[in-house]
């Protein structure tokens, strides 16, 4: 099995469906799932977007990509989508349609992840809710937290809700081995004052072989964690800088086989094939 992985979309959800078709054709490798950790611009109503999005949507329209290409169907698309035949999946990020996904997610209360998109290609996950990713020879358990933590309490929708934080804790009362850990915020042992308590909680608590976050808007990086066991991998932003091309880190591979889990991380003269000027063609 292999998993595709970014990070911070911020509207470009096309453009990860796009990279995963590249890298098949020119690998001949088969990407089974793609993971994404939060940020999606996940806003069907323009009318709901949040300051920062709103500030970037003036000088850049891939920040509505959702609205424009995912809301109402475009047969084109679909039929690319359902050639492609692979799935997306995500966790909140700050920068969603809340009340959207809310109400997405309440309907989808019995599933560990629900669909959002009118083409039921893209797939958020409940918070703390232990799900698994099948092949027919392959299985990776998965968990997924969203959205982030706030040291101040604040508990308005961009932020860890006490329901999720019920879920986790049940998570931290099986110590149920986890291969994948897929989070927008980080872990808080960070001196700098950010990060999701829940997040180190999970990592302290529960055997997790991979950690992938974003949101911080540190550069890719992957490291031990504190705990000894985790993998833990900050994924690039999928954000095209001033020279037009996506940084280091910013697609990921990991490939499970016989138990084993190898990360790759895709080279940027892959990722240089589409640029700022050419990923829409």
């Amino acid at each position: 099995m292999r998993l595709a992985i970014f990070a911070d979309v911020h509207g470009k959800l096309l453009l990860p469906f796009k990279l995963v078709d590249l890298y098949q054709q020119q690998t001949g490798k088969k990407i089974d799932f793609i993971l994404q950790c939060g940020d999606m611009g996940a806003y069907p109503d323009l009318h709901n977007l949040d300051k920062a999005t709103l500030k970037h949507a003036r000088h850049n329209r891939d920040e509505l990509g959702f609205h424009d290409h995912f809301v109402k169907e475009d047969k084109t698309i679909r039929q690319w989508l359902d050639q492609l035949n692979i799935d997306m999946i995500c966790v909140r990020g700050n920068h969603e349609d809340h009340d959207f996904l809310d109400k997405l997610e309440q309907e989808h209360a019995r599933q560990p992840r629900f669909p959002i998109d009118i083409y039921q290609r893209i797939f958020v996950c409940r918070s703390g809710i232990k799900q698994e990713l099948r092949t027919p020879d392959e299985v990776i358990r998965l968990v997924g937290i969203g959205r982030i933590g706030d040291a101040k309490g604040r508990t308005d929708k961009r932020f860890i809700q006490e329901y999720e934080q019920r879920e986790i804790k049940k998570l931290l009362k099986t110590n149920d081995a986890i291969d994948v850990l897929i989070t927008h915020d980080k872990d808080d042992s960070s001196e700098r004052g950010y990060g999701m308590r829940a997040i180190r909680e999970v990592l302290d608590n529960v055997p997790v072989r991979y950690h992938f976050y974003g949101h911080t808007g540190e550069p890719f990086r992957q490291e031990q964690d504190l705990n000894g066991i985790t993998r833990s991998v900050k994924v690039s932003e999928l954000e095209y800088g001033s020279t037009g091309i996506l940084p280091e880190g910013s697609m990921l591979i990991l490939e499970y086989s016989k138990e084993e889990l190898q990360l790759e991380v895709v080279s940027q003269r892959f990722t240089n094939q589409l640029t700022q000027y050419n990923w829409r063609d």
